[in-house]
C-alpha cells in the first residue's frame, strides 16, 4: 500500500471540502482498502466520513429512506425494512458475510468497483484500472463475467446484490457535492462501460452520496431476491434476481423485475415486467415472460451457460412469491 494524507472532517461540508484531487471517501473500507493494498486503486488522500451524520432509516407516506452511511446489517435486520420490501432485506443478508455487513455502509456497497480477478491482478492488461490497456478476460478465463451490458473493454459483473434490488424498487439517490444535492434514478446512475470502463456511474468528482430512497409501493411486500453462486456464502452471484409483483384478482397487475450476476450493471428488465402484467401467476406465465430476458446476451468463450441460468433463476424466484 502506498502513502496517502488522512482526514476525517465532522461535518459534510468539511467533507466535500477535503474531497478534491485524487481523494477517495472511506466509510466502512471493506472494497477501498483490499484494492488500496492491492496497488489497483492509490488515493492520494482518503478522506473518513463515518463521523457525518448520515445515518438512520425512516419509513413514511413517499417510502423508504435510508442514510448513506447506514450499515447493511443494520438495514436487513430492520422490521420495517423486512416486512415492506423483503426483497432489500433478503439481498442484504445473502451479501458477502455478517462481519463485512456489519462494517459496509449502504452507500459504499452502491459504489463498490465493478471488478474481476484480472481488475485486482496489475499483472494483467485492464481497460477499467488502465484505459486502452485492454481486456485480458476477453482470452481468458471468464465464466463469471457478465453477458449483458458488455464491451470489448470490459465484462465485469457489477458485484452488489442490494443494488439490484433497489434497481427493481425504482430507487433513487441523493447526491451531494459544493454546489448543492441532486437526485438519480438508480437505474440510470450506473454506466455501461462502452469505451469508457473506468467510468461506472453518474457520480461526479467531489460528490457524495447522502440518502438512498425507495417508492411507496405497498404490494412491495410481495417480493424475494434468489442469488445463484457456486458457493453458498461470501461469493459473487452467477446469477440473481430480485422480483415483485402486485397479484389482485389472479392477474398480476404490475411487477418489477432487475437481475444480477449477468451483466455489467444491476440490469432492469422492462420487457419481463410487461409481459407479466395481465396474466395469471404461475410457471406456464413466468416461463413464457422470461423467454427473451437474456435478449441481446453476448457470451465469451465459458459464461454462455449463463443464459439458461438466468430464464431458471427468474422463474424460480417469481415461483417463490404468493400468487
Amino acid at each position: 500500500m502506498r502513502g496517502f494524507e488522512w482526514t476525517e472532517p465532522d461535518t459534510i461540508t468539511g467533507a466535500l471540502d477535503a474531497a478534491g484531487g485524487q481523494a477517495a471517501f472511506l466509510a466502512g473500507g471493506t472494497t477501498l482498502i483490499d484494492l488500496m493494498k492491492l496497488q489497483v486503486m492509490r488515493p492520494s488522500r482518503v478522506v473518513g466520513i463515518n463521523r457525518l451524520p448520515l445515518t438512520g432509516i425512516r419509513v413514511d407516506a413517499k417510502g423508504l429512506h435510508i442514510g448513506a452511511l447506514t450499515r447493511m446489517s443494520d438495514v436487513a435486520e430492520h422490521p420495517e425494512v423486512a416486512h415492506a420490501y423483503p426483497v432489500i432485506a433478503q439481498a442484504l443478508l445473502l451479501s458477502a458475510s455478517q462481519q463485512l455487513r456489519n462494517m459496509a455502509s449502504m452507500g459504499g456497497n452502491l459504489l463498490q468497483r465493478t471488478r474481476c480477478t484480472y481488475f485486482r491482478d496489475i499483472a494483467e492488461p485492464c481497460d477499467k484500472r488502465d484505459p486502452g490497456s485492454g481486456c485480458a478476460a476477453v482470452g481468458g478465463f471468464n465464466r463469471a463475467h457478465a453477458v449483458l451490458g458488455t464491451s470489448p473493454h470490459c465484462s465485469a459483473t457489477h458485484a452488489s446484490d442490494v443494488a439490484v434490488a433497489l434497481v427493481a424498487l425504482g430507487a433513487t439517490v441523493d447526491l451531494r457535492d459544493a454546489s448543492g444535492t441532486r437526485t438519480v434514478d438508480l437505474d440510470s446512475f450506473y454506466r455501461l462501460p462502452g469505451g469508457t470502463p473506468h467510468i461506472e456511474n453518474a457520480l461526479r468528482p467531489g460528490e457524495l452520496i447522502t440518502r438512498i430512497s425507495v417508492p411507496r409501493l405497498p404490494w412491495a411486500r410481495n417480493s424475494a431476491y434468489l442469488k445463484i453462486r457456486d458457493r453458498q456464502s461470501y461469493e459473487f452471484a452467477l446469477a440473481s434476481a430480485a422480483v415483485a409483483l402486485q397479484v389482485r384478482g389472479r392477474r398480476i397487475e404490475d411487477a418489477r423485475v432487475a437481475v444480477g450476476g449477468v451483466a455489467t450493471v444491476p440490469w432492469r428488465l422492462p420487457g419481463v415486467e410487461a409481459a407479466l402484467r395481465g396474466r395469471p401467476p404461475g410457471l406456464r406465465t413466468f416461463e413464457h415472460a422470461t423467454a427473451d430476458a437474456a435478449d441481446g446476451a453476448r457470451p465469451l468463450t465459458h459464461n454462455a451457460f449463463k443464459i439458461p441460468l438466468l430464464r431458471r433463476t427468474l422463474v424460480r424466484a417469481l415461483m417463490s412469491l404468493e400468487p
